[in-house]
This record gives structure tokens, sequence and C-alpha cells, in this order.
């Protein structure tokens, strides 16, 4: 700020640690003192201060912490009092202690530090970047003390501890005077490892890691309830019970010491960071008193002494197994495919992974959010995902793409599937959950946010013998033998089927009930009615559903491995300031729009004088990210691509987004070109500088490796070899004969039109176009409802039986 502007500024808006200084300079001094400027004040014409004025600011020296000095400076700044006008002043009292803090400090705080939520166990960073007219120092304090070894602009917990919990402060010195910066609330969660982004410095999005567990208690007994989230800024919390907010109760810890029957009650916590906004699980408190039996849902009031054996109590086994179900863990995988180099490309399923990513971090699921993987890239991220698998987990599987279904069997098509397609070069779902069922899960949600049409260039006949097990459950987003639709519009939007899902997935519903209701609302969807409706298969036997708790069971030694192995994989690169020779400071900071998908941001915090401007671009980027350089180094996100995070990074940066950062072979270097224009030069003066941040997110994973050849993944077990294409001629000894689709034939919808993949990609990603007279297909699809869908003649007798006996323990549900 510049002189004349500082001394235009009205007295009251002064910061608060000039205002402090000079009322304690004005509050000590005898005859230079508040009275003497009293004094002086009420002689000049400009202003009013009487007798009665110089009384009351008197008295304020009976009050705690009072000041006659802000009270006389509160009455001069209501009157229109400024800088300039008490400059003046001071000086004609000859007070020169109080000049001294009318000063400008010559230090500008740049950057201040942001209170954060994290996992104990991984890396933070507080930032406090400063600009001086001298050089300047810093020192950063917790609390009152100074905090060992901490003299530069960023304090780094490598890694981050329980005990590193508190508030912190940097003071930044610049010659004899010094400025302090915001405090900065830390807070440690002391959580098992999980899977996520766990390092988000600039998304507002809480992520619920601590949930708080049901309770039985005791009149008498006390309560202990705990919430935990992380984030930037630190979340806020405040505690519900009965859908009622609770007074004063606004920690992440909520306790009652001498429980009463009316605590009694369902309790959860809203958990807030910036504008938005989550909840945790929602728990019932049970409040018994000692006269009730333990046995829980019956209250038995025992008036007399009674002989009891233990047998007419409930083991601990006996006692949770009537509480809700839990989960030992929380996996999913997401993988949206939109990308195709031989097929239609598709929209939706960015946005569609984008939002149900965040909605299951709400759930508390380890999710890992990929787009745009070959068929290499899906069968080395499946591996993974089932690596994270062993009993009692909850996993869920959900895909977004082209796809198809022969013989009951749903195969998902990699963006680099040949045109036409096979099963050979596609993922076979059935496969997967068997593999699955293999690690004893817990439950096993699938769902296909695919086309289910018939695909006539393969004719291979799986052969998947699945075990019969009660925990699976099946969402398709469109029946057998129809498509699934994307919404047009010019921007990005869902597809029907999460458009629906998202505004039911948090409720505390059983998973069949819950797609129950999600395909109720899209059959009132005109739309799409009577042309895509949700099918249900299920063979839960239980009330499971996606909110219910995670009680971790023990972990063995390969488990744990794999557990720490994806938290790195899930970490962002650490911020870095980068300092150049001629003095120009540039910050960088990352973001994960995906687990393969990173951004990049760049902002000048620090340039001379002598510098009419200065920019700095990246540059030599890995060829194998294939990145364009015209959507490198952008002022907005939305001109590189990322559509998603706009609103939720700062701005007055330069972003560039990478994206398939799984094919990365080594680690991710590049460099940064400063390219400077000096005041007293003609041309720009470049300077470059090379950074490697490793290998960032899932590069970490080697998803891009090549498929070993035994690997499980390699498609469904076949009667062939599962990683080669079999033989389909004419001759073959295997014959099939076809029956005709259960889907009704469509009818013309003015907001509607299929948009079929060429001949040999059946079964793509539909997709609404607006048309202006009528609806009809871009493409006549090879076959019709009168062709036979294909069945084989001649079958194992034990593999048929075993299937029929699988399928038929399945619950189909189809909703109009």
């Amino acid at each position: 700020m510049s002189d004349m502007n500082e001394n235009s500024l009205n007295i009251n808006f002064l910061k608060e640690s000039a205002l402090k200084r000079l009322c304690e300079a004005l509050d000590k001094a005898n005859n230079k003192g508040w009275r003497k400027l009293g004094e002086i004040v009420k002689n000049d014409k400009r202003f009013k201060m009487s007798v009665d004025d110089m009384d009351m600011c008197s008295l304020k020296v009976l009050e705690l912490d009072g000041s006659p000095s802000r009270a006389m400076l509160k009455l001069m700044g209501d009157q229109g009092c400024v800088v300039g006008d008490l400059t003046e002043f001071l000086q004609m009292m000859g007070h020169t202690d109080a000049l001294q803090c009318l000063k400008p400090s010559g230090i500008q705080i740049l950057v201040q530090p942001q209170s954060a939520a994290v996992i104990a166990g991984h890396n933070l960073r507080l930032s406090c970047c400063a600009v001086g007219s001298s050089p300047i120092q810093f020192q950063w304090f917790r609390k009152t003390e100074e905090v060992p070894h901490s003299s530069s602009p960023d304090l780094v917990f490598s890694p981050v501890q329980v005990k590193d919990a508190g508030f912190y402060i940097c003071r930044v010195n610049c010659g004899n005077t010094c400025v302090f910066s915001h405090w900065a609330q830390v807070d440690v969660l002391d959580v098992p490892p999980r899977c996520g982004f766990v390092s988000q410095p600039s998304d507002g999005r809480p992520r619920v890691l601590i949930q708080p567990n049901p309770q039985r208690l005791f009149v008498g007994d006390s309560l202990f309830l705990e919430c935990g989230a992380i984030g930037r800024p630190i979340p806020q919390y405040q505690w519900y019970k009965n859908g009622m907010p609770i007074k004063k109760a606004t920690k992440r810890k909520y306790s009652v010491q001498g429980l009463m029957p009316e605590h009694q009650g369902r309790y959860r916590c809203e958990i807030c960071c910036n504008s938005e906004r989550t909840w945790s699980n929602e728990v019932d408190v049970v409040v018994e008193s000692h006269s009730e039996m333990k046995n829980p849902g019956i209250s038995i009031h025992i008036s007399e002494a009674m002989e009891c054996s233990e047998d007419d109590f409930l083991t601990s086994e006996q006692y949770y197994s009537l509480e809700k179900p839990y989960a030992t863990d929380k996996v999913a995988l997401l993988i949206g495919n939109l990308t195709y180099r031989n097929h239609p490309q598709l929209k939706a399923p960015m946005v569609d992974v984008y939002d149900l990513t965040n909605l299951l971090r709400q759930l508390n699921f380890k999710v890992v959010s990929l787009l745009d993987l070959t068929e290499s890239e899906m069968r080395n991220a499946v591996e993974e995902f089932l690596s994270l698998l062993h009993k009692g987990v909850y996993g869920l599987l959900y895909y977004a793409g082209h796809g198809y279904e022969n013989f009951g069997h749903s195969f998902m098509v990699p963006v680099d599937a040949p045109n036409p397609y096979r099963s050979a070069n596609c993922l076979c779902v059935q496969s997967i959950l068997k593999l699955m069922q293999e690690k004893e899960t817990g439950l096993n949600v699938f769902l296909l946010d695919m086309c289910r049409k018939r695909n006539l260039h393969d004719d291979v006949m799986p052969n998947v013998m699945l075990k019969v097990t009660a925990n699976i459950v099946f969402g398709y987003a469109t029946c057998q033998d129809a498509e699934a639709f994307e919404l047009s519009s010019s921007g990005f939007t869902n597809g029907v089927f999460i458009k629906f899902l998202k505004g039911r997935l948090l409720e505390d519903e059983k998973i069949t009930v819950l797609l129950d209701s999600v395909a109720e609302d899209m059959g009132q969807f005109d739309p799409t009615k009577g042309k895509q409706a949700l099918e249900i298969r299920s063979s839960l036997s239980e009330r499971r559903s996606l909110t219910d708790p995670i009680r971790p069971g023990e972990y063995s030694h390969p488990a744990q491995a794999h557990n720490l192995h994806w938290c790195k994989a899930h970490e962002l690169p650490e911020s870095k300031i980068l300092d150049f020779e001629c003095g120009v400071q540039i910050k960088m900071d990352f973001a994960a729009e995906f687990s393969n998908v990173l951004v990049i941001y760049t902002s000048i915090v620090k340039k001379p004088e002598e510098m009419a401007s200065c920019r700095a671009h990246i540059t030599n980027l890995p060829l194998e990210l294939d990145v364009d350089p015209k959507l490198m180094n952008k002022e907005t996100l939305e001109e590189t691509g990322s559509f998603l995070l706009t609103g939720s990074l700062p701005q007055h940066c330069l972003y560039t987004r990478l994206s398939s950062i799984q094919k990365l072979r080594d680690e991710l270097a590049f460099t940064v070109c400063l390219q400077v224009q000096f005041s007293s030069l003609e041309d720009l003066v470049q300077w470059n500088m090379d950074v490697n941040i490793g290998k960032p997110l899932t590069a970490k994973l080697d998803l891009n490796r090549p498929t070993r050849k035994n690997s499980c993944q390699l498609t469904c077990p076949m009667p062939h070899s599962p990683s080669t294409s079999p033989s389909h001629s004419p001759s073959s000894d295997r014959r099939f004969h076809s029956h005709g689709p259960c889907f009704s034939q469509m009818h013309a919808n003015p907001y509607l039109n299929v948009c079929e993949p060429p001949c040999g990609a059946i079964g793509g990603h539909g997709e609404f176009r607006m048309c202006n007279d009528y609806t009809y297909p871009c493409d006549n699809v090879p076959g019709s409802p009168s062709t036979p869908l294909s069945i084989p003649i001649e079958t194992t007798d034990d593999v048929d039986d075993m299937q029929n006996e699988f399928m038929n323990s399945l619950q189909f549900y189809n909703n109009p």
C-alpha cells in the first residue's frame, strides 16, 4: 500500500497488531499519553472531544483488559479521523514510540498457513510466503513455544504424528519490525491406512474417516462418540440427536457423563468444510436401566432376585450378531472409459466416476477412480483391486463405458479394443466376481453403466463356475439386450443411471432396496421411459448396506503391505517453492482430479521490482503422457480440459492437466521455463529449472506393465487359452442357434436418439441427441428381435448344473 493510501485509512481499520501496540504506548505514557492526545484533538475544529468523553474513556481502566486509548481512538475514528490526522497529532505530542506503530512494517504476507485435518503417518506442510523491503526471516511457533529448526517459510511434518496436533503461527521479521501470520490448527487423525487422496490442500471437500459407533449402555455410564474427517481448511463439526442439533456439541468428540434414559436416541454428526457439507453414519445409542435384561430388544423388569446361569447372557459374538451388519473394510474400483480409439467417444463416464467417487468416500470407501484404461491397464487395475480384498470386506466395482453381454456374461470394453472386439479383448465381469468370492468378501456389488446388447462378432461361450453365496448384488443400468444412455448437453452431465443413483447412494437402506428406489426414479424419467430400465440381480440374504460401519479385522502382513502400497499410490506430491537466480520465487502445487489424472498449477509469489513482468510455464513433459502443448499452462482449468475442479483451486495460476498418469514408465520430470521482461531491456530473458516429482498417484502401481501370462485377470475362464482369441470358423464342432431378445422394441421419442457404435462394436454407450422431427437409430443393429439368443447345443452337464444353480439363487428384479 502506498503512503498516500495508508494516510487516508480510517484509524478504525488499523491492523489489530498495530492498534494494540499503539494503545499500549499511549496507555503507559504520562505526559505524552492518551489525555494529552485528547486535549490536542479537542482543540481541532474537525473533531469533537468533550470532557464527558474524556471521563468515559478514563473509566475503561476499571474494566478487565480495558484501554482508555482504544476507547478514545474509537471515538476519533467514528468522526472520520484517518491515519494522516493521527500522525499529525502524535507529531505535535512528540510521541516517537507511538509514531513508530503507525509506520508500515514493510512486510506483506502473500500466503497464510492453512488449517488442516490429516492422517497420522502422512506428510503435512504449512506454508507462509512473505515479501519485505529487506531480507526477511521466519520463525514458527506452536502456541507460545518455538518449533526447533523451523526458520523457513514451510513447516514440514514428515511424517505427521498425533502428538503434532495443535495450533501454529509464523513470525516474519524484516529489519526491526515483525508481523505474525494467521493461526493454523493441525488435527491429526489416528486411523488405519486407507486409500484415496489423502493430501488435497486446495479441495474443500471433507472426507469422513472415523465414524461413530452404536452403543448399548446403562444409566449412569459415560457416552463417548467420535467422528473424524480430513480436509483443508479444517472441518467443522455439529452433533445431532434425533435430527436436532445438540447445543455446544461442536467438537469432533462428543461425550456425556452420567447417562439418563433421555439420552437414548439416534446420533450423527454434520461435517462442514467451506461450503461443502457431509454427514457421518447415524448410530443408535441405547440406554438401559440396571434392572433390565441385557438381551437387546427385550426389556424385562426384574422385581425380585433370581438365579442366572452363563446361558442367560449373550456372548460377544451373539451380541454383535444382533447389531447392524458391518464390513472389515470397504474398497471400490471405479473405471470410466470415454476416449475410445476405434469406437464412438463418450462424455458421461468422466462426470459419473467423479460424482460417485465423492459419494463413496463419504461412506468411508477406499476409492480408486481411473479414466481411459487400455486392456492391460484394466486387468492390472483389477488385480490391484483384488489384492485389497479379504474376509469381510465390501467390494464395489463400477464401470462406465462401452460394453456388451453374451450368454448372461457382461464384458467391459477397454479404450484400445479393436473393431470388431471379442471376449479376448475385453474383461469379463463374472470372472472378477469369481475371484472376489475366493477372497471371502462380505459384500460384492457390481454397478455396470453400459449397454447389454449382443455382440454378434463374439460367439464364444463363457464357462465361469461361480459359488452360490448370499452376498452378491448386480445393478445393471439397463435391461438385457438394451442400451444405456447419456444426456445430450453442450457441457458435461451424468448418464441416466448415475443421475438418479447419486441422489440415493447415501441413504441408510439395504443395497437392493436403495437400487429399487433408483429404478422407480428412473422409471419416471420421460426421455428414457420404456427404453432404459434399471435391472437388479441379487442373492443378498442379509440387510447389508453401503452405510454399514467398518469394524477392522486382523490384517495379514500381505494385506497390510497392499494397503500401504495403495495409500502411497494416492498421495499427491508435496508443494514446491522454486527459487530462481534472478530473485523470482514460484510456488508449485498439485491436485488430483482422478487417481490417474494430475493437475499442476503454478503461481509467482515473489518478483523483484526491476522486472516489468514474468511468466513461468511447464515444458518437456515425458512423451508417453501425450499432452497437447496447446492445452498446457492455461489461465483457467477449463482451457486444460478439466471441468470438475473449477472453483476448488486458487485463481491467478497457470494450470496443466496430465491425464493417464498410469502410463509413466519413469519418474515425472519436466522443465519450468521462466521468461522475464525487465523494465530496462527490450528482449525477454529466460531461466530454466529442472523439476522431478517422482511417480505421482497411481503411476507408482505400474498399471502399464504387461499382463502376466498366468494372470487370473486374462478374461474369464474359457475352453481356450484366455490370452488368445479362438478360431471362429464355420466348420467348428460347436454349433449355435438363437433366441429372440426379451427387450421391447423402442418407440420414437423427440428427446432421444440411440447412437450405436459402428459395426463390430455392438453394445456401445448410447447417447441422447435432440432431433427436430423424430428419433431414429444412427446405425442399424445387426440382428433383430426375432434373432434367437445363441446357446450351445452340447454342454458339459456338471458345468451347466452349477451355473444354473448359481443363476437360480439370484433374485431377479425387472423394473418398468
